[in-house]
C-alpha cells in the first residue's frame, strides 16, 4: 500500500516539485520518554523502521517490521531506481569558472 502511494506522488512530482523521505528506527512508542523523575522500564519487542514520505501537501508513512525488511527494501530499491531518472546534473561549467576566479 505505501509502496503504491509512493509511486503516485513520484509521479505528480515527476515535472515539477519534490518528495522528501526519511526513514528511522521505531520503537512502537507513541508517547514521549518520560522524564528522569519517573522511570519506565520500555523494551520493544522487534526492531521496526518507520518510513515517511511527502511531497510538502500529502504525508503518508508505514512502519516496516524485522521479518518483511528484505522484501521491502527490494522492492523499494526497484521503485526508487524507476524513479530516479528525472534529477537534473550539475552544471560543470561553473567549477572551472569558480577555480579561474580565485586564482
Amino acid at each position: 500500500m505505501f509502496l503504491t502511494e509512493l509511486t503516485r506522488l513520484f509521479q505528480k512530482c515527476r515535472t515539477t516539485g519534490s518528495v522528501a523521505i526519511t526513514l528511522k528506527k521505531y520503537d512502537g512508542r507513541t508517547k514521549p520518554v518520560p522524564r528522569k523523575g519517573h522511570p519506565e522500564s520500555y523494551e520493544p519487542a522487534d526492531n521496526k523502521c518507520l518510513l515517511r514520505a511527502s511531497d510538502g501537501k500529502k504525508k503518508i508513512s508505514t512502519v516496516v517490521s524485522t521479518k518483511e525488511v528484505i522484501k521491502f527494501q527490494m522492492a523499494y530499491s526497484n521503485l526508487l531506481r524507476a524513479h530516479m531518472d528525472g534529477l537534473k546534473k550539475k552544471d560543470k561549467k561553473s567549477k572551472s569558472k569558480k577555480t579561474k576566479a580565485t586564482q
